[in-house]
């Protein structure tokens, strides 16, 4: 990888250089006072002060809303050395943070401050997403710097994220290294799942949920579950391993069935699964009348608010389903219920149970409240890097 030099000078809002020691790595239009020199989108260029002072040093992009990604807050250069030691630095974490699985986040994008760069690792694939023009004009250089630290036998593009197109970025998808089989066999704990890197959801699997798959696997002994919005049926896989008596998949997606059916057979768990079909809001108003009980219930949905105008209609849903559930549980049932909307708040998301609990006349008490895996980390100066939102409650 050769050295890349600043190509231009952006100097920054009095507003935004009141900010600065938030440690955000987002500079957006708004923010900026003006560029001199000529820089070519995804160009590095310097970053000043409204006082002149040098600031930082990161990716340009005139097309985006986002005009500049900082890379680092100090005058030093943006060469191979640098790549490799912030790569390595992801790599040390999972080191430490992750175990006793082969799927795993590698490098999670800002929180490992690398702005617009995704790599989940599964065995020996990786899958990138270069979410950023400045990172998507060195994706080959990085393709190669990963495979030489980690090993791997291939890395995959899946760079067709609708966020692309606001980087002005079209979508792509295929092995930029190697090659192979797109459908991958990982384990997690007990488990063995196939991802899909080429059609499954962000890069073929949720990785950010792992945790939390098998914290709320440890309360199914003995327990009829009801996985809605189960997606591939990794919750519900999970549960069956550690001792449930059965559990009961409900999702929209025909794909999504057919899969968590393959699941529960490669885990030999079938016995103890099945798998609808079914729109989740009706489904739930069916099973309650049908007088079906439960005694824990998993609500994984998709992201209910995209942008901020949806977040009333969000809550609005979040409400109904954990509404909906609560009328299913049994006496001292267990609920599992997740928003991976960024735009939600946990306060919010947290009201909105509470207010589902109290319509549904079920006194609920909270055993744990969590987020994305480790893998996922946050970066304190930005909120964004913190997403899901994870309650695991009984009610009384």
């Amino acid at each position: 990888m050769q050295d890349d030099k600043p190509s231009g000078r952006v100097r920054l809002s009095r507003k935004r250089t009141q900010q600065l020691t938030s440690g955000h790595l987002w500079v957006y239009d708004t923010e900026v006072e003006s560029v001199a020199g000529d820089p070519a989108p995804g160009d590095l260029v310097d970053l000043f002060t409204d006082t002149s002072r040098f600031c930082g040093r990161g990716f340009y992009n005139p097309s985006s809303k986002i005009r500049c990604r900082i890379l680092t807050f100090k005058d030093e250069p943006i060469d191979a050395d640098f790549w490799a030691a912030r790569l390595r630095s992801a790599g040390s974490l999972r080191a430490r943070v992750v175990s006793d699985t082969s799927a795993y986040r590698l490098v999670h994008g800002e929180s490992d401050l690398l702005p617009g760069l995704i790599v989940d690792r599964y065995g020996d694939v990786l899958v990138m997403q270069t979410l950023s023009l400045g990172m998507d004009r060195r994706k080959a250089a990085l393709a190669d710097l990963l495979m030489t630290q980690t090993g791997a036998r291939s890395v995959y593009q899946r760079n067709d994220s609708h966020s692309r197109a606001q980087e002005g970025l079209p979508t792509e998808t295929g092995f930029v290294r190697g090659e192979g089989p797109t459908l991958v066999e990982v384990t997690e704990g007990r488990a063995r799942f196939l991802v899909d890197i080429a059609q499954g959801q962000k890069t073929g699997w949720f990785c950010d949920q792992r945790e939390n798959r098998l914290a709320a696997a440890s309360l199914a002994s003995g327990a009829d579950v009801l996985e809605v919005f189960c997606h591939t049926g990794a919750f519900g896989i999970q549960a069956a391993l550690h001792g449930a008596r059965s559990v009961v998949g409900l999702d929209v997606s025909a794909a999504g069935v057919v899969r968590s059916r393959e699941h529960a057979a490669l885990n030999k768990v079938d016995h103890l699964c099945r798998y609808e079909e079914t729109d989740a809001f009706k489904a739930l108003r069916r099973l309650e009348r049908q007088g079906d009980r439960y005694d824990g219930i998993i609500l994984d949905p998709p992201a209910f608010a995209r942008h901020r105008q949806a977040v009333p209609q969000a809550l609005a849903g979040y409400k109904d389903i954990n509404l909906r559930a609560l009328a299913l549980l049994r006496p001292e049932g267990w609920l599992v219920t997740c928003s991976c909307s960024h735009h939600v708040s946990e306060d919010a998301f947290w009201q909105a149970i509470r207010e589902a609990a109290r319509d549904a006349k079920r006194p609920l008490r909270l055993l744990e409240a969590r987020s994305q895996a480790r893998d996922h980390p946050v970066l304190a100066g930005m909120p964004e890097t913190r997403y899901l939102k994870c309650f695991i409650l009984q009610t009384l």
